[in-house]
């Protein structure tokens, strides 16, 4: 098994969610430690297999693949006892008799502060290196006295808290107005039993829902802020992205969350930046129906793209355009997009890697393909290739 030599403990980050992963990545980092990063159980145990380093386990519950994040947290234990774990998850928590022993679980969204000082208390002090000691020496009172100074975040994700909260009153309630309507309209108790079980069933799955939501809104709202040069700048990329979570998510409901159109996501993420009148965006490509979470992917990747040529590249000026063209590889079964800048001024690569960067890279990894951001002085080029089966609907 070959040595991968680093001074700073490495943590496994395990979540197919690509917005929830960029937030895990930057908790790690906070802590002190370096991320590696796999969309599923499976990559997680390649990874594992093929080196020995890595000190802690940051696994989802619930994920695609042969196995999910409970059952990897055990294979995890069993096969390397010397690697912490944090399990985390928006959907259940696990009993204590269900999770390894000495691993912790965490609900989503997550606390910043909390997990920061969770990683490093489970993984220690080799978190010292690489932060400041000021970071390393918080304490809970510290991030209480954070938090006076940097109110937008920290505000957010209490509203965030508030907001769960009274989600879940509400949906609370709606199953006792349920119940009793269901008593008023005369139905006989087993009728009513049946209704019962299955509106607890739809009321679980729409809290679990919720709470994923609420995760990715909050993950949203932490990375928008956390590299914006001001208060303004961050609030409004935060609702830039927000916006179009939303109009994927509307995307969606049109389909019943089954299945979209691969041209209609492309169109429906580029509309709002389109000039009134006049096409900016022209799009070349077979159509295919592709899955929620590629949908998701592609609207979320396509609103930084977008927000970047409109700030910095072609359509930044009137003459310019955005070229969308794909082909689909039927032999090697994949999927080739390119996207291509015209007209505007000269490029040059960013000073800093923002959110939005880290997004557009993100979109490979989450794909299971590859990513190539080319700042040629003629136009940005933007290349994704990835297989057909991490987009493709199953239904």
């Amino acid at each position: 098994m070959p040595e991968h030599k680093n001074d700073v403990p490495n943590v496994l980050i395990v979540e197919d969610e690509m917005i929830l992963r960029m937030r895990a990545v930057d908790i790690v980092q906070d802590a002190g430690f370096n991320p590696i990063q796999a969309i599923n159980a499976d990559e997680a145990m390649s990874i594992l297999e093929s080196r020995s380093d890595i000190s802690l386990l940051f696994t989802d519950i619930q994920m695609p693949g042969s196995i999910d994040g409970l059952k990897l947290a055990h294979a995890v234990h069993d096969r390397w006892p010397s690697i912490k774990i944090i399990l985390v998850s928006g959907q259940v928590k696990p009993a204590d008799s269900e999770t390894p022993e000495d691993s912790r679980f965490f609900g989503k969204p997550l606390g910043v502060g909390q997990m920061v000082s969770e990683l490093q208390a489970m993984v220690g002090a080799g978190a010292l290196s690489i932060v400041s000691s000021a970071a390393v020496l918080r304490s809970s009172e510290a991030l209480r006295d954070e938090a006076r100074h940097a109110p937008a975040d920290f505000a957010h994700e209490a509203a965030l808290s508030a907001e769960n909260d009274g989600l879940r009153l509400l949906l609370e309630q709606a199953a006792i107005d349920a119940e009793t309507l269901l008593v008023q309209a005369g139905i006989d108790a087993q009728e009513r039993d049946r209704a019962a079980n299955f509106q607890k069933l739809i009321v679980g799955e729409l809290h679990h829902r919720i709470k994923n939501t609420l995760a990715t809104v909050s993950a949203i709202a932490s990375q928008s802020f956390r590299t914006a040069p001001t208060i303004e700048h961050g609030q409004t990329a935060m609702e830039g992205r927000l916006i179009a979570l939303g109009r994927a998510h509307d995307l969606l409901m049109q389909v019943n969350w089954a299945k979209a159109s691969l041209t209609h996501t492309f169109s429906s993420a580029t509309e709002p930046y389109d000039s009134h009148g006049a096409r900016r965006f022209h799009f070349n490509g077979p159509d295919l129906t592709i899955s929620s979470g590629a949908v998701i992917a592609f609207a979320m990747t396509f609103n930084e793209l977008c927000t970047n040529t409109i700030k910095y590249g072609a359509l930044s000026v009137p003459t310019g355009h955005v070229e969308i063209g794909w082909t689909i590889d039927d032999a090697a079964q994949r999927l080739h997009l390119v996207w291509t800048e015209r007209g505007g001024p000269a490029v040059e690569p960013p000073k800093r890697r923002s959110f939005g960067t880290r997004m557009m890279e993100s979109l490979g990894q989450q794909l299971r393909g590859r990513v190539e951001l080319l700042y040629e002085p003629s136009g940005f080029v933007y290349t994704l290739d990835v297989p057909l089966s991490a987009i493709k609907s199953d239904l």
